[in-house]
C-alpha cells in the first residue's frame, strides 16, 4: 500500500526529516538514506529490503522511478509532494527517489584470512567512498575502518561509493593493530621512502592486508609497525604524493593484475 503525505505535521514525515538532517538520528537508529535511482538500484540488486521508499509525485511520474518505486522490497512506500521530498534531499536537484534502508550491525572478524583494507582515519568521504568503490572493482570483499574515520554510511560516503557499500563487509572501529598483527598473510603499507616498488612485490601468492592512512598524516607509527612489508608507488612526475584513492587503486589494480597473469599461466587440467 502506498501512503501519500502532504503535511509537515505527519508523524512518518517528521520520522524521515530527523533522518534526513541528524547524522546522530541515523547512527541511533542505524539507517542510511540512499537517494537517486542508482544508489536504490544497487541496493534492490543486492536483494535488500528498505524499510521505506519514498518518491516525489513528480518523481513518481517518470517510467524510471516508478518501476524502482514499485519493485523494490519494502516495509513501507511514501508518496510526497515535491515540497515535501525537497525538504528531504540530500542533492541540489533532487532525482525524485530516495530510500532508508537498516545499516549492518557489528560483524564477526573473518576466521580465515582474505585479501583486506586496513584503514586508519579516513576522514574525507568523498575519498572513503571512492575507496570503497574501488575495492568492490578489485573484487576486495572485506573492509577495516579503525577509529576517527567517517561514518561509512553517511551520505556522501554513500553518494562517492555508487552502491559498493552492498557488495562489501564493512567493519567499523576496527582494531586494526591487532588484525594486522594475526593476520596470516603479507601485510603491507606504503611508504614513500621505502626502497621496493609495489610492481616489484608479489601480490599473488598470497592473501594482502592493505593498510592506508589519514589523507595528511599517512599511517601511524604503531600500525605500520604491524606491516612485515612496506613498498612505494613509483612516482617519476613532479607530484608530491596521490591523492588516497588513487593510491589505492594502483595497489588494488596491481594486484589484480599479478593475479590474472597467475591464472593465466597455470595449465589446465590433464594437458
Amino acid at each position: 500500500m502506498i501512503r501519500r503525505i502532504a503535511s509537515r505535521d505527519n508523524a512518518s514525515y517528521k520520522s524521515l526529516a530527523k533522518l534526513a538532517s541528524s547524522s546522530r538520528a541515523r547512527r541511533e537508529n542505524r539507517a542510511a538514506l540512499l537517494e537517486g535511482p542508482h544508489l536504490v538500484e544497487a541496493f534492490r540488486a543486492s536483494g535488500g529490503t528498505a524499510d521505506t521508499v519514498v518518491a516525489s509525485e513528480s518523481g513518481y511520474a517518470r517510467e524510471e522511478v516508478r518501476r524502482l518505486f514499485d519493485s523494490t522490497p519494502a516495509h513501507a512506500r511514501v508518496l510526497l509532494t515535491d515540497r515535501l521530498f525537497h525538504s528531504l534531499a540530500q542533492v541540489a536537484t533532487p532525482t525524485g527517489i530516495l530510500a532508508v534502508v537498516r545499516t549492518p550491525g557489528t560483524h564477526p572478524l573473518p576466521a580465515e584470512p582474505e585479501t583486506c583494507l586496513l584503514l586508519e582515519a579516513i576522514q574525507d568521504p568523498g575519498n572513503l567512498g571512492s575507496i570503497l568503490r574501488t575495492a568492490v572493482a578489485a573484487g576486495v570483499r572485506q573492509v577495516f575502518l579503525g577509529g576517527g574515520s567517517a561514518f561509512a554510511w553517511s551520505p556522501k560516503v554513500l553518494r562517492a561509493g555508487q552502491g559498493a557499500h552492498f557488495f562489501l563487509t564493512i567493519h567499523e572501529d576496527a582494531p586494526l593493530v591487532a588484525l594486522a598483527e594475526r593476520f596470516a598473510g603479507t601485510v603491507v603499507t606504503t611508504d614513500p621512502r621505502a626502497a621496493r616498488s609495489v610492481f616489484d612485490l608479489d601480490l599473488a601468492a598470497a592473501p594482502v592486508a592493505w593498510i592506508f592512512g589519514a589523507e595528511g598524516g599517512g599511517v601511524s607509527t604503531g600500525l605500520a609497525a604491524s606491516a612485515n612489508t612496506r613498498v612505494r608507488i613509483p612516482m617519476p612526475g613532479p607530484a608530491e604524493s596521490l591523492n588516497l584513492a588513487a593510491a589505492v587503486a594502483v595497489c588494488l589494480f596491481e594486484q589484480v593484475r599479478q593475479r590474472s597473469g597467475r591464472r593465466q599461466s597455470v595449465p589446465a587440467l590433464g594437458s
